[in-house]
């Protein structure tokens, strides 16, 4: 575009093409802004003919996960209950690409209020894999994930609350990045688990994802769990040495339910890392297996009290007949919400309940601080953590979905970084025999993202 080799409506009408082609195939999009995204082009065009400074993301397509606020857009959170909700105001994330003259065009398809790992419980339909339309994309963010890796937009964003950017980007074959906790403002993202829930960048490969990361990570005086820290540059800190860095390897997660081809895929990339000077180490995190058990006593939890506001009466959906107030409430709820939401609503209410309080909630809390403290100590070792991203490539649509216990346990690598406040990001490391990709996540220091990005980036530069 800089070279006047393409302009910007000509990109947003080929994206445009490629949606009607992949998309009733795919499902990836709940909502498409064909028209305001061919004006926005048409401006930005017209901005860049007369010299004018544009921002860095001028003329480019991205799609917006739909729980995630845009102002005069439908923002349904991929549930009925809010299937005809309108925000009157931007999120700051998408206050900052408009900034950046971003074209924002659509809204994509998730798993219900986020609570899934496959994109099988949204209200809309389920999203299928790129690569195998039998197979899910994985999920929350699996409409955002498989509208970048079929090229229905050129970057996405997505919400992570225990692996929702990371694993569909693993299993869809691109980059999916989970900032530090409080890195990115959670102003107008729809709350799931205030105390895990994180907005990140899904794109198509590592320089892309430290662009869009840049752009978002700032501090905002609207979130009181925004850090302080000024912006950065990623993409300055792409190349250069790599031979200081240490990495560490733990055991616990490369032991039973790993898929074979996954793990060798993964001890691919780490060798790749050694040929290239980083030193390579063994650590131990050794609450690893309580990860999952935490993460879903405390995200239920959240989720029952932030999901109370739904009752029908400010906003969303409300069932047409006359009802008292109490029977209102419930046949709002119960029509409104799906049974995904539902389940965990009666787990997070119980957790929390008289009787129960300490036995599981409080005792989580507990758990949490424990698995934060391993990783400060293996970081006191290393300076990154390398970890497959999913136990499996991507499984079959409708495997999963009648046994929650099994779904939950394919959040079992990216739970912890939600439950330790600490940046993550998933870079594709090869595919398996079927042709599914594998991804290769990368954890480090809370505010290291400078650090994973150049690991990520020799990583992918050199496979």
């Amino acid at each position: 575009m800089k070279r006047g080799e393409v302009c910007s409506e000509e990109i947003i009408s080929s994206v445009f093409d490629q949606i009607k082609k992949a998309n009733p195939n795919t499902n990836a999009y709940v909502t498409l802004l064909k028209e305001q995204a061919k004006e926005s082009a048409k401006r930005i065009d017209d901005r860049r003919s007369k010299g004018e400074n544009l921002g860095a993301l001028a003329g480019l397509p991205v799609a917006i996960k739909d729980n995630i606020c845009t102002r005069g857009v439908r923002t349904t959170c991929g549930s009925k209950i809010l299937s005809n909700f309108v925000p009157p105001y931007d999120a700051t994330v998408v206050r900052r690409l408009k900034e950046a003259d971003a074209v924002i065009i659509g809204k994509t398809n998730m798993d219900e209020f986020a609570m899934g790992s496959s994109n099988e419980t949204s209200f809309f339909g389920l999203v299928k894999n790129p690569f195998d339309s039998q197979r899910i994309p994985g999920g929350s963010s699996g409409g955002s994930a498989a509208a970048v890796a079929l090229h229905m937009a050129t970057m996405a964003l997505g919400s992570d609350t225990g692996g929702s950017v990371r694993q569909p980007a693993s299993l869809c074959g691109v980059v999916g990045m989970k900032p530090t906790y409080g890195r990115v403002s959670r102003f107008g993202l729809v709350a799931f688990a205030s105390s895990l829930d994180q907005i990140g960048p899904i794109t198509k490969d590592v320089k892309d994802c430290a662009l869009l990361s840049s752009l978002i990570c700032s501090h905002d005086p609207k979130d009181s769990t925004s850090l302080p820290e000024a912006e950065s540059n990623f993409t300055e800190s792409l190349e250069g040495d790599v031979k200081y860095i240490k990495v560490g390897i733990a055991d616990e997660y490369f032991g039973q339910g790993l898929d074979e081809e996954v793990k060798e895929a993964v001890m691919k990339g780490i060798t790749l890392l050694e040929k290239l000077g980083m030193k390579v180490e063994k650590i131990s995190l050794p609450h690893t297996d309580k990860a999952i058990a935490t993460y879903y006593v405390l995200a239920t939890a959240e989720a029952s009290s932030n999901l109370a506001r739904y009752d029908g009466v400010k906003y969303g959906f409300r069932p047409e007949e006359e009802l008292d107030l109490s029977q209102m409430y419930k046949k709002t709820r119960s029509e409104g919400f799906g049974a995904e939401v539902k389940r965990r609503i009666i787990l997070g209410t119980y957790v929390l309940s008289a009787g129960y309080y300490e036995a599981y909630y409080a005792k989580a809390q507990k758990v949490r601080t424990i698995i934060r403290e391993d990783f400060s100590k293996a970081f006191e070792k290393v300076d990154v953590i390398i970890t497959p991203t999913s136990p499996t490539t991507a499984f079959r649509i409708g495997e999963k979905i009648d046994d929650p216990l099994t779904m939950y346990l394919s959040d079992i690598y990216t739970t912890s970084a939600n439950l330790a406040g600490i940046p993550a990001i998933s870079v594709p490391c090869g595919k398996d025999s079927k042709g599914l990709p594998i991804g290769l996540q990368i954890m480090g220091k809370p505010l290291s993202e400078d650090l994973i990005f150049k690991v990520a980036y020799a990583l992918e530069q050199n496979l």
